[in-house]
């Protein structure tokens, strides 16, 4: 697993996919954190860091496919995968050696944007005011949320040869993962399930976090999603015919 998780890291910075994404984010956040009048700290006049976790589940809807689609559709296009499959590596391996690579771009992006929050502690009128638990909680709930899109990622690449078609695969199941059950438990047959509809999504559990307050039942909802995609992911490998 070790040789993959090198291999797919190594991969990522040799051809620009991590420095492209990373910048792109904190590009973004960075805009919106600061720049732009309506999300702008300085301008809004709160010490706060809530633009920054309201965009970036959007943005990781989008970033994080760019960066997964390669995972297995390029492998299978170029012929490499029935090479890496002979290796002595069994298929929980090579997934799990391609999602934690991918995982890692994602921590990387996140790193940076603790300035943020060092900058936004300084600042205040009083210093320090901030509300530093519910900005942890955002930070796990964020990693948390990329984590869960990384899973549908590397799904979605393992079921095609196409990448493109893996990232539009993965933007679709990202997005319908964390807003879609919002949508449906919105509808009017539904609206006697709806809490329990909307349970169901991303969005429910990556708010609970964000408010600072780390509930096992959230921990467990996105645990148990990251391993029902590998599980998918694995399965595919396992069927495999070429």
């Amino acid at each position: 697993m070790l040789a993959i998780f090198s291999k797919e890291i190594s991969g990522f910075f040799n051809s620009l996919v991590a420095y492209i994404t990373i910048g792109i984010f904190l590009l973004v956040t960075g805009l919106l954190l600061w720049v732009f009048p309506d999300s702008s700290v300085l301008d809004y006049g709160y010490a706060g860091l809530d633009s920054l976790f309201n965009v970036a589940p959007y943005l990781f809807m989008f970033l994080i496919p760019a960066v997964t689609m390669r995972s297995f559709a390029e492998e299978k296009k170029e012929g490499t995968f029935e090479f890496l499959a002979t290796k002595p590596l069994t298929d929980w391996q090579i997934a799990l050696g391609k999602y934690l690579a991918c995982v890692v771009i994602v921590l990387l992006a996140l790193i940076p944007t603790l300035i943020y929050y060092y900058t936004v502690y300084e600042l205040g009128v009083t210093r320090g005011n901030v509300d530093s638990g519910a900005v942890v909680g955002s930070y796990i709930g964020l990693f948390l949320l990329g984590g869960a899109f990384v899973s549908i990622g590397v799904f979605a690449s393992s079921i095609t040869k196409n990448q493109i078609v893996a990232f539009a695969i993965a933007v679709f199941l990202c997005f319908f993962a964390f807003i879609g059950f919002d949508s449906i438990s919105q509808i009017l047959s539904f609206q006697s399930f709806d809490t329990y509809i909307t349970t169901l999504g991303i969005n429910e559990h990556y708010q609970s976090i964000s408010r600072g307050v780390l509930d096992t039942r959230d921990l467990i909802y996105f645990l148990s999603f990251i391993t029902l995609f590998l599980v998918s992911t694995k399965t595919v490998l396992g069927g495999r015919k070429w």
